[in-house]
C-alpha cells in the first residue's frame, strides 16, 4: 500500500498474537506514544484462522 513506516504502529514483536487483545493493547500503546492525536484517522485491520479478517476506519 506504500504507506510510510511511520504511519504503521506494529506491536507483534513483543507481545506475539494476543488474539481478541491485538488491537486493543496496540490502540493503548499507540496513544501512550503520542502516535494517535485527536482528530486522526485510525484503520484497524486483523486476520486470524480460518481466513477470517475485519478492518474498521475510526476517526479519533
Amino acid at each position: 500500500m506504500n504507506l510510510p513506516e511511520e504511519n504503521v504502529f506494529n506491536n507483534i514483536q513483543h507481545y506475539g498474537n494476543t488474539t481478541a487483545a491485538s488491537i486493543p493493547i496496540a490502540l493503548t500503546e499507540a496513544f501512550e506514544q503520542g502516535r494517535i492525536k485527536p482528530g486522526d484517522l485510525v484503520c484497524l485491520a486483523a486476520f486470524g484462522s480460518g481466513f477470517t479478517w475485519a478492518s474498521a476506519l475510526i476517526k479519533w
